[in-house]
C-alpha cells in the first residue's frame, strides 16, 4: 500500500473513531454537527457543540425553509417529534408515524414513508448509519435512509397488558431500546431491547413489579421518552400509576395500593441483559400524574432527571446516592394524600417538566409547564374543560449541574411543552402560542425570537448551521408545517 493510501485508511478509522465517540455520549454535547439520536446523543444532553449557529449570529436567524406536513389534524397536532439529521438528510415522524425524508439545505422531500398509525406521541426517529430506527402505535422498524424501505418490523403490543408505543427508540452497540405504556385494565409498561439487525427481541423487563390491588382498574408504566445509553447500562425514566386522584371507592390511588415499583422511577438496566442494576422511586404511589419520565442526562460521572412533578434530580452513577434534588416551577398540594375536597394542585395533570432538558457547560436547562388544576382523593376536573391556552404559563430555568442551584430563570407568557436544545451558547425553546425563543446560555438574556403561524408542542433540533422547529397544532387557517432557520451570510 502507497504511503497515501496509509494515510486515507488512518484518516478513515480516526473519523470513524471520532463518530463513535460522538455517539457514545461523554456528556458535553455531540462534537458532531448532525443530530442523528431523538436527543442528540446517547447522553441525552440535546446539546451540539460543533454547531453552525452561536451567540453572535443567533441574531440573524431566519426562515430558509418550511415543510408543510399533509398530516391530518388529531387531538394532539401532528408534529410532536425532534426532528433527526444525518448526512444533509432530515428525518421526520408525525402523529399518524409516517415517516419523511427531506434534504437539510432545501426541505425538498427525497421519500416518505407512510405507516398511517395514529397515537399520542411524543414519537420519533434515530439514524445510525444507513439505518433509520422508529416505532408506530403497536410495532418498532427499521428503515433504509437511503430510501425509506421497510427492512424489519417487530410487533410490541402483543399481549392484553401492554397497550401501546410512544417512544422515539434509543440504538446503541447493536441493540434498539424502546418500550410499551401499559394504560388500565391492568396495563403494564415494559422495557425491551431489540436486536439492530434483524429486529428479535433480546430481552423485556415488566416496569410493574407484582400484581395490581385492582387490575381492572390500574395501568400505568413504561417509558415515554428514548433512554440514555453509557457505560454498559441503559437510564429510563418511567411513567406514572393509574388512575390519578382515585374513586370515591378507591381513594387517592386505591387501585395501586403500596409505592407501585417501578413506576415514577430511575430505573437502570443492563444494556445486554435488561437486568435491574439498581433504581431509585422519585415519587411512590404517585397519585397526581408526577410521571419521572424524561431522558436522565449523563454527565461526568452523574446521572440528572425529572419529571411531570417538577423536580430534578441528581445521582452519583457509582454509588447512585442522590446528589441533589431542585423544585422548578410553581408548587402547591403537590405531596402526600390528597383531601377528599378539590383544591388547586400544582404542578397539574399538565404540568411540571413535560419535555426533555438538555446540559451545555455545566448547567442543566429545564422547560417547565405552571398549570395548576383542581383535583382530590376521587378524581381531577376533566382535562377537556381545561383551557391550557388562557391558565398555563411556563419558564426556562438553567441549574448548576453540580449543586443544582439556581442559575437563572426566565418566565415565559405560554406553556413550554417544547424541550431545550444549546447550540454553542444559545438555549432554544418554543411555547405553545408558537414563540421560538433562543436564550444567552449563561445569563438567560433574550437574543432571539421567531413566531410560527401554528401552535408548538414539539421539541427542536440543531444540524450544522440550521434549527428544525416543527410546528404542528393548527391555529384556524394555519399551515401544519417543520420551519427550518438559519443566520445570514
Amino acid at each position: 500500500m502507497s504511503d497515501t493510501g496509509h494515510v486515507r485508511c488512518l484518516t478513515l478509522s480516526l473519523a470513524a473513531a471520532l463518530a463513535l465517540l460522538a455517539l457514545a455520549g461523554c456528556g458535553g454535547g455531540s462534537r458532531s454537527s448532525d443530530w442523528p439520536l431523538p436527543n442528540a446523543d446517547l447522553s441525552s444532553t440535546r446539546a451540539v457543540a460543533a454547531s453552525g449557529i452561536t451567540a453572535a449570529n443567533v441574531h440573524a436567524l431566519h426562515v430558509a425553509w418550511r415543510f408543510r406536513l399533509p398530516t391530518p389534524i388529531v387531538p394532539d397536532g401532528v408534529l410532536t417529534a425532534t426532528p433527526v439529521v444525518s448526512h444533509g438528510v432530515v428525518y421526520l415522524q408525525d402523529m399518524k408515524s409516517d415517516v419523511y425524508a427531506l434534504d437539510l439545505a432545501t426541505g425538498a422531500v427525497r421519500w416518505k414513508h407512510l405507516f398511517d398509525a395514529t397515537n399520542p406521541g411524543p414519537d420519533g426517529l434515530a439514524v445510525t448509519g444507513d439505518r433509520i430506527y422508529g416505532a408506530t402505535d403497536s410495532l418498532a422498524f427499521e428503515l433504509s435512509a437511503k430510501t425509506g424501505r421497510l427492512l424489519w418490523q417487530h410487533f410490541l403490543v402483543s399481549s392484553y397488558t401492554q397497550r401501546y408505543v410512544d417512544i422515539a427508540p434509543q440504538v446503541a452497540d447493536g441493540v434498539v431500546y424502546v418500550s410499551t405504556i401499559g394504560s388500565p385494565p391492568n396495563g403494564r409498561g415494559t422495557l425491551y431491547g431489540l436486536d439492530a439487525q434483524t429486529g428479535h427481541e433480546l430481552w423485556r423487563f415488566d416496569t410493574i413489579k407484582g400484581r395490581w390491588h385492582v387490575p381492572s382498574l390500574a395501568g400505568g408504566g413504561g417509558a415515554w421518552w428514548a433512554p440514555s445509553v453509557g457505560g454498559g447500562q441503559v437510564f429510563w425514566g418511567t411513567a406514572n400509576p393509574l388512575p390519578w386522584g382515585g374513586s370515591k371507592r378507591y381513594p387517592n390511588g386505591g387501585v395501586f395500593a403500596g409505592p407501585a415499583l417501578y413506576t415514577d422511577s430511575l430505573v437502570v438496566t443492563d444494556a445486554k441483559t435488561g437486568h435491574v442494576d439498581w433504581y431509585d422511586q422519585v415519587t411512590p404511589h404517585d397519585v397526581r400524574d408526577y410521571d419521572f419520565a424524561l431522558p436522565p442526562i449523563l454527565v461526568k460521572g452523574t446521572v440528572i432527571s425529572g419529571g411531570k412533578g417538577g423536580t430534578v434530580v441528581a445521582w452519583d452513577r457509582k454509588t447512585h446516592r442522590r446528589l441533589w434534588a431542585t423544585k422548578v416551577g410553581v408548587h402547591r398540594n403537590d405531596s402526600g394524600p390528597l383531601p377528599t375536597h378539590m383544591v388547586s394542585v400544582c404542578p397539574g395533570l399538565y404540568g411540571g417538566i413535560l419535555t426533555p432538558m438538555a446540559y451545555a457547560d455545566g448547567r442543566v436547562f429545564a422547560p417547565v409547564v405552571d398549570l395548576c388544576m383542581r383535583g382530590s382523593a376521587y378524581g381531577y376536573e376533566p382535562l377537556e374543560n381545561v383551557d391550557v391556552t388562557h391558565r398555563a404559563r411556563g419558564e426556562l430555568v438553567a441549574l448548576d449541574a453540580a449543586t443544582g442551584r439556581r442559575d437563572w430563570t426566565v418566565p415565559l407568557p405560554q406553556a413550554d411543552f417544547s424541550c431545550a436544545t444549546v447550540a454553542r451558547g444559545v438555549v432554544f425553546t418554543a411555547t405553545f402560542d408558537g414563540t421560538v425563543y433562543g436564550f444567552d446560555a449563561k445569563t438567560g438574556a433574550r437574543l432571539w425570537i421567531a413566531h410560527t403561524p401554528s401552535r408548538i408542542n414539539s421539541c427542536p433540533s440543531v444540524a450544522g448551521d440550521t434549527l428544525l422547529v416543527g410546528a404542528g397544532v393548527p391555529t384556524k387557517g394555519a399551515a401544519r408545517e417543520l420551519v427550518a432557520y438559519r443566520p445570514t451570510r
